[in-house]
Parts: structure tokens; C-alpha cells; sequence
């Protein structure tokens, strides 16, 4: 199995270098790739094997595949498959295929990293290429708002290769173990730069534009799996040690209020849609113990809804409401955020109830407060008004392989629904259903009332790149002081 996976870790990269070779088969190239991850993921969730390489021993720097990396490594892959598969019958280059292949294999390589010296060049690898993709249209929107997440990353990442170099000059080693041992200041540098890199409270205020104003099936991929190259890390240093598990478990309870705060007042589809992304990352930390399961559900329903908003008529709440969109894209939209709802019969549902399962008391409220404001963010898809069209009017609102991308996802929730059985019992299913409707009640006797007048009061300064990068500061002197205490 050991072979198995370095062949595995390097066909993307092998295959993203054919894509140039052989133009006419890129689609096909990166298809494969996508399905190749696919099924490796599913023998490690059904196998459960403990596979480890180590690459250089006496550093400490290994790669470790198991039942967690299983669910990143699928969530890749059905995400990567379906922008692909999006992107089909599009004018996109050969460049453009390469370079989901890169990403796509550098994921896959920082999902199996289990040293902070491998994982570094493996999400710098994929910074690169992600920011490739951002720019793709080179018009100077798209050029200044890859540049921007690029500096934001690269920043942070330097910040996190000094709080490296200080683990190692402690345990000589950079195993993610010698974070038990490490100095506050290595602590603090090392989540500084994984939080930001995954777009974690205040220091992922950076994810909103840059996930909205990419093209569609780039931000389906960059909300749907590439910020989370940086949170599987975060949650295996929560496995280290107590107290490091305490600053990551806080940090997803803050994160998973401020993004549906966010969340529940936008007024832009795709900017609501990055805000509830980093509510939904904030889940996936606060209980890491289960947050491979979470992770899988979310990737596959948020990529879904920025495939989805992108055939959209407008971007615009308010304008959607004024104008019924056509119920064939419709349908898709109600499923997939009933799902992240957490509406039983989606895996979204099991997802949510494995995870407040797993939390502490004191989480208990805050992130039942995140559940409902979740439910009220989608009630603003849910209760958009929509006609019947006819079919000519259904083919010319959506790229033509809009349905085949969207099919692949939805049916990927459906199937990981019986991943998590014991979920569906009476009093999980009440909880579920009661959730949703008092998010559904408040949002329209309340939320839609008072939307429009607290827009104006959201802090967007802070969204801007000489503030991200102040926030840094800020972020890691809170950093050391929880590493102090």
C-alpha cells in the first residue's frame, strides 16, 4: 500500500505534465486524475488502513494516510470531478486543466502530510496554483484579486515557516508531535499562518472577495476544497495535545458565529456563499474529532451552490426576489441548502448531528446559535420565488455541463447520508426539523425586516488588504496569549 501511494501522490502532477503534451486530451487527463483520488479515498474510508511514509526519519518529516485523510482526499476529488466536468464543453486551455491537476495534487499531498516542513511546500504548491486560477480571465479584476490572495498567503506562510524552524530547533524535529513542547511563540506562528491560509475567524476576512469574484467554477473550488488543505492540519494538531485542542475548538465556535453573521445579512449570492464558508469551517473545528465527515459534506454542497449561483439571472438577494427564476435550477438549489441546513435524508444532516454530538457544554449554545443562523441564511435561497420555463429557457440559463457537475454532488450527499445511520433517530430528526423552522420564522419576521438597515453597519473595512495584514498582528499576539496561558 506504501507503493500504492506514492504513485498515487505523483499521477496528478504526472498527468497535469501530459495535459501539454497532448492539448486535445486535457479534459480527459484531469477526469482521470479526479478519478483515480476517488477511488484511493474510498479504500481508506473502507479499509481503514494506518499507512505511513517517512521520508526523512530523523526530521520527523512523514506522510500519513488514513480514514481522515480519506474524507479530504474524496472531497477533492467529487469537487475536482464536478468543476471539471463543469468546464467540459467550455473554451478553457490546456493551461487551465493543468492547473486544477496542480491544485488537485498538492491537496492530495498536504491531506497525507504530517510534518510542518512537507505540508509548507505542499500548500505553497497549491497558493501557486490556486492563484493561476484566479486569474485565469486576466482581466485586472481578476489579476489584482489572485495578486491580493496570493500576498495574503504568502504573508502567512512565512510566518508559519519561522514558527517551524522554532519546533525544530526545540525537538529537532518537525513532526506536528513536537507542537506538545514548543515554545508559545511557535505556537502562535504556526496557527497564524494555518488559520489564515484556511480562512479561520477574522484572519480569513480575506476568503469573501476572492471567493466571489473568481470565475464560477474557481470559486467552487476554492470554497469547496482548497481552504481546507489548511484545516486537516489544524485538526491533527488539535489531536496533539489538550490545550492546543482547546485553541483550535475556540477558534471554530468564533469562526462559526462570525461567518453566519455575516452570512445572514449579505445581500450578494456569492459573497453570502464565501461568509458561510467560514461559518462552516468554524464546524469542522469545533468538534475535530469528527470534522473529516463535515468537511466532505460541506465541500460537496457549497461547490454545489457557487456552480448553482452562477446561473443565476443576478447576483443580487433582492433582485432574485423581484424576479422568479426558472424551477429546473431551482430544484438543485432548495436540495443543497436544505442539506447544509441539516434537513434529514442529506448528509448534511448527519454531518451536523455527528458534530454537536461531539461537543463540550460550553460550546453547546453558541454553536446551536450557528445551526439556526445557518438555517436562516438559506432560507434566503430556499423562499426565492421561481417559475416553470420551458426547456429552451432552462438550456440557455446554465453552462452545458451544469447538470452532469451538479448531479455528481447531489448524489454524493445523498450516498454519504448512510454514513452516519445512527443520526436518524426521533429525537435528532425533531431537533433537525425544529432548527430549520425557527431559522425560517426569524428570517422572515426579522431578518428580512431589518437586513436592509444593518447592511450598513457591517465592518467591510477590515476586508481590505493593508487591514488583513494588520489584522495578522493582532491575530498572533492573541495567538501567544492563548499559547501563554
Amino acid at each position: 500500500m506504501n507503493t500504492i501511494t506514492t504513485i498515487w501522490v505523483g499521477i496528478p502532477f504526472f498527468l497535469g505534465f501530459m495535459v501539454f503534451l497532448l492539448p486535445p486530451l486535457n479534459r480527459h487527463l484531469a477526469f482521470l486524475g479526479t478519478l483515480v483520488s476517488a477511488v484511493y479515498s474510498m479504500e481508506l474510508l473502507i479499509k481503514q488502513p494506518e499507512i505511513q511514509l517517512n521520508l526523512l526519519n530523523s526530521f520527523g518529516v512523514t506522510l500519513v494516510a488514513d480514514q481522515l485523510s480519506g474524507y479530504f482526499i474524496l472531497t477533492n476529488a467529487l469537487v475536482t470531478m464536478a468543476v471539471v466536468l463543469y468546464c467540459w464543453k467550455s473554451d478553457k486551455n490546456a493551461f487551465f486543466y493543468a492547473q486544477v491537476l496542480l491544485v488537485h495534487g498538492s491537496l492530495n499531498a498536504a491531506f497525507i502530510c504530517a510534518d510542518f516542513i512537507s505540508l509548507y511546500v505542499a500548500l505553497e504548491v497549491s497558493g501557486i496554483a490556486a492563484f493561476l486560477l484566479i486569474a485565469y480571465s486576466r482581466s485586472d479584476r481578476s489579476i489584482w484579486v489572485g495578486l491580493r490572495y496570493l500576498f495574503v498567503s504568502n504573508i502567512s506562510m512565512l510566518f508559519y515557516l519561522v514558527g517551524a524552524v522554532l519546533i525544530y530547533q526545540k525537538s529537532s524535529s518537525f513532526s506536528f508531535a513536537g507542537l506538545e513542547n514548543a515554545p508559545p511563540e511557535a505556537i502562535a506562528l504556526i496557527f497564524l499562518g494555518l488559520l489564515v491560509k484556511a480562512g479561520i475567524f477574522v484572519s480569513g476576512l480575506w476568503l469573501p472577495l476572492t471567493h466571489s469574484e473568481s470565475e464560477t467554477p474557481v470559486s467552487a473550488m476554492l470554497s469547496g476544497i482548497v481552504v481546507k488543505a489548511s484545516v486537516l492540519p489544524l485538526l491533527r494538531c488539535a489531536e496533539v495535545a489538550e490545550n492546543i485542542g482547546h485553541i483550535v475548538v475556540i477558534f471554530g465556535v468564533a469562526t462559526a458565529l462570525m461567518g453566519v453573521s455575516y452570512a445572514i445579512l449579505e445581500k450578494d449570492t456569492k459573497r453570502m456563499l464565501a461568509f458561510h464558508t467560514i461559518s462552516q469551517l468554524g464546524f469542522i473545528l469545533a468538534a475535530p474529532g469528527v470534522g473529516g465527515f463535515y468537511a466532505l459534506t460541506h465541500g460537496l454542497v457549497k461547490s454545489s451552490l457557487f456552480l448553482i449561483a452562477g446561473s443565476l439571472p443576478t447576483r443580487n438577494f433582492k433582485e432574485l426576489q423581484s424576479k422568479p427564476i426558472n424551477t429546473a435550477i431551482w430544484i438543485p438549489l432548495f436540495i443543497a441548502s436544505l442539506s447544509i441546513s441539516g434537513f434529514p435524508l442529506l448528509a448534511g444532516f448527519a454531518a451536523k448531528v455527528l458534530t454537536l454530538k461531539n461537543i463540550t457544554s460550553w460550546q453547546f449554545v453558541a454553536m446551536n446559535i450557528a445551526a439556526v443562523g445557518t438555517a436562516i441564511s438559506f432560507a434566503k435561497f430556499i423562499f426565492l420565488p421561481h417559475r416553470l420555463g420551458d426547456k429552451q429557457d432552462t438550456v440557455t440559463a446554465v453552462k452545458p455541463g451544469f447538470w452532469v457537475a451538479i448531479a455528481v454532488l447531489i448524489t454524493g450527499l445523498l450516498i454519504a447520508n448512510i454514513a452516519y445511520l445512527r443520526a436518524y433517530n426521533l429525537e435528532d430528526i425533531i431537533k433537525a426539523i425544529v432548527t430549520m423552522i425557527v431559522g425560517w420564522l426569524a428570517y422572515h419576521l426579522i431578518v428580512q425586516k431589518l437586513a436592509p438597515k444593518l447592511v450598513a453597519y457591517l465592518p467591510r473595512a477590515v476586508e481590505k488588504f493593508e487591514h488583513l495584514i494588520g489584522v495578522m498582528s493582532l491575530t498572533l499576539i492573541l495567538l501567544f496569549w492563548m499559547a501563554l496561558s
